[in-house]
This record gives C-alpha cells, sequence and structure tokens, in this order.
C-alpha cells in the first residue's frame, strides 16, 4: 500500500494535469513515457559562468533531501540558456511530472517565468524580483541588500545615531550602500559623510569618532583591509557577510577584529542542531561557494512546506541560511549577527572563543610553544647585556 503522502501527491499531480491544458506547454503525445512525479531543479549546471554556483545549490539540495528522507524523486533540469527559453524548460519539467519546482538561480530567468500569468505547480524561485508574479511563484536568495538594511537596523538598536558610509564606485557597493541609507534614515538616523574609497587613504584623515557615529563598510573584504588601519580605534564598524572570507583566513579576521557583520548561521554557528543535521560539503567549499550550499540545503525545506501547504504553521523557520519567514510571496532571511573577535568570527552573543594564532603552525603544540619560550628565557638570562653608552653632551 502506498504511503499517504504518495496518495496526495498523485490526487496533486492529476490536478495539475487536469488543468494544465491552460498553459503553453503541450499535452505529451500518445505513447510517451508515464509521467513520475518529481520535484524539478532548474539549474545552470553546464554554464561556463554558473555551473559551479549552479552545483553548489545542487549539492546542498542534496544533501538536504537525503537527510530529511525525500519522499520525491528530484530532477535537475539544466537545458536552458541564452538561446533556449527557461520557459520551455520549466514546462517540459511539468510534463514530466513535476509536481513543484526549485529555480531558476538568475534574476533575469526568474522574470521570463514571472511574467507567465500561470505557473501550474509550486514555484521557488532562487532569487529575489521586485513586482507581481503568478500565485504560485515565491522566491527566495541571498540578497545581500536585505542584510545592508538589517546592519542599520542592529546598529540603530545599539543607540547609534550617525553614520559615516564608505563606498566605492562599484554597482554592488552603491547597491549596498543605498540600502542601508533607506533603512537608517527611515529607522531615525542620520548620514554624517558619504566616502568614495578610490585607493586614496588620505579621504580618512580627517574623520573622527563623535559619540553616537558608526561605519558602515559598502565595500568587499580587499577594500575593507585597506581602509580600516585609518579609522579612529573607537568607531564603531558595521559590515555585511562579503567581509567575512571564512575562520581560516586569520590574518585578516585579526585585521578585522571588533567589526560587526551578519552573516549565516551555517558559517557563524555549526554547533547549532539546525545547522549540526547536515552533513558538510565534501571536497570542501569555498565561503562563497558554502553560502550557495546552504541556499540549497534552505531551498529543499522550503519547497516541502509549500508542497505540504505548511506555511502557516511551520514559519518562521530556523534555516542554515537564517531565521526564515514569508512576507507576501518573498521569504526573507534574518542573517545572524556576528563579530570578529581575536582573529575568529563568531556570533555577536556568543562568549568570547579563545584566541587564534596569529601564525597557525608556527608551533605544532603548546608543549613545542612553552618549550620555545623557556628556551628564549634562559638564553636571555645568560647573556650580559652590554651597559647602556651615556650620551655625550
Amino acid at each position: 500500500m502506498l504511503p499517504l503522502q504518495w496518495f496526495q501527491i498523485i490526487a496533486l499531480f492529476a490536478l495539475y494535469v487536469s488543468g494544465f491544458s491552460n498553459a503553453t506547454a503541450e499535452v505529451p503525445p500518445f505513447g510517451a513515457p508515464r509521467p513520475i512525479p518529481h520535484i524539478a531543479l532548474l539549474l545552470p549546471i553546464n554554464s561556463p559562468s554558473l555551473g559551479s554556483a549552479a552545483e553548489a545549490v545542487h549539492q546542498g539540495f542534496m544533501a538536504a533531501a537525503n537527510v530529511l528522507h525525500a519522499g520525491l524523486p528530484i530532477r535537475v533540469y539544466s537545458d536552458f540558456d541564452e538561446t533556449h527559453s527557461v520557459v520551455d524548460t520549466y514546462n517540459t519539467a511539468v510534463i514530466n511530472g513535476a509536481v513543484a519546482v526549485v529555480g531558476p538561480l538568475t534574476r533575469d530567468k526568474i522574470r521570463q517565468l514571472a511574467d507567465e500569468k500561470n505557473l501550474p505547480v509550486p514555484t521557488l524561485a532562487l532569487n529575489i524580483i521586485e513586482g507581481q508574479a503568478p500565485p504560485q511563484m515565491y522566491f527566495f536568495g541571498m540578497a545581500i541588500e536585505a542584510e545592508a538594511q538589517q546592519v542599520a537596523r542592529l546598529a540603530r538598536k545599539q543607540n547609534l545615531q550617525q553614520a559615516i558610509v564608505i563606498t566605492t564606485d562599484d554597482p554592488l557597493a552603491r547597491r549596498l550602500q543605498y540600502s542601508f541609507e533607506e533603512q537608517w534614515t527611515a529607522s531615525g538616523g542620520s548620514i554624517l559623510r558619504e566616502v568614495d574609497f578610490t585607493g586614496d587613504t588620505s579621504v580618512f584623515a580627517d574623520i573622527t569618532a563623535p559619540p553616537g557615529s558608526m561605519v558602515f563598510f559598502a565595500t568587499d573584504a580587499e577594500k575593507s583591509r585597506l581602509i580600516r588601519p585609518y579609522l579612529p580605534n573607537n568607531l564603531a564598524l558595521y559590515a555585511t557577510s562579503q567581509i567575512f572570507t571564512g575562520n581560516s583566513d586569520t590574518l585578516l579576521n585579526f585585521d578585522f577584529d571588533g567589526i560587526h557583520f551578519v552573516d549565516m548561521p551555517w558559517l557563524i554557528q555549526s554547533d547549532l542542531p539546525a545547522v549540526a543535521a547536515y552533513p558538510r560539503a565534501n571536497p570542501p567549499l569555498s565561503t562563497d561557494q558554502e553560502r550557495l550550499y546552504a541556499l540549497g540545503i534552505d531551498a529543499y525545506n522550503l519547497i516541502e512546506i509549500l508542497l505540504a501547504n505548511q506555511i502557516n504553521t511551520t514559519l518562521p523557520l530556523d534555516g542554515v541560511t537564517g531565521q526564515i519567514s514569508l512576507k507576501g510571496h518573498t521569504f526573507d532571511r534574518e542573517a545572524t549577527p556576528s563579530l570578529f573577535a581575536q582573529g575568529h568570527a563568531q556570533s555577536a552573543d556568543a562568549p568570547l572563543a579563545p584566541a587564534v594564532p596569529m601564525f597557525p603552525g608556527q608551533f605544532k603544540n603548546a608543549a613545542d610553544a612553552a618549550s620555545s619560550v623557556e628556551a628564549a628565557s634562559s638564553v636571555g638570562a645568560g647573556v650580559e647585556t652590554a651597559p647602556a653608552v651615556e650620551a655625550k653632551p
């Protein structure tokens, strides 16, 4: 006997097929293979530019499906590019039996789907766009502009009132600047100064730290590292996740000591039960790809919630990318407030972790370090120092 879940899936699929004559796809020809209910992943796995990102999402999605013992098979569709419409691929997936669709990744492909009036199955796009969308379409992504807005709210909660915004002419930096400033001013803060950094550090020479002031870095990790030494040490500093390249980059993390930022639990709170439940990628991924892997994990959980029609009872969800809630048709993600401390990035509300060696591997173990210090001390004790030479008048 089939489990109740499978009866529900088959009934759901029958409903979709019966209503699909109003959509743009054609009815399968007589004699074609019987459609098999499945979840379709629309990911550009074979794309030269997006293939590695798509594969990281795919790995995370499958990791979650394996942990949660998926009842539905998962099929990847990647045959869409600049010449092949993603709408055609979507329709093919539904004809083949897809009862839910996850993807695509890029905003232009998502816009193509959103322009369709009728999407017959629950669809979770893996990026966020503005404007109207079909009733069955939802959006989930890692929009870094939302992080800039969250940082603004966090800084205001700390009673900070004036912001110095450091940006560059890079399009992403501009988007972060505008998102932060919009939220900051809407919550009652004022903009003390905007600094366009072009490589000349003299622009920071007259920056001071008035009471209640802070700095927001709209810049990436590389440029933020150049800027940090030229700012007052008693100035509150905030940034988004683009400043964090992983806890293996100890020297960079020491340079960022004291900077507040936001990032996902997957990278900051690996001991949380909701995070530890899922395996890490093997071989390990870069930090940016780890974020996409985590996106895949949460995407699987969300499409299962949509299929089961459990939005009202399951959200907010403690996901590996953050706490997830639904606003309209967009799944919002609240990242973890974090802090650089002693060469390590951690949750801002956690006890300070032990200091990380600035040069890992310098000593193989604590005993080696202690013996080296002891040897240096004994050498110093047995050497007579030359008397200080008095300066002659």
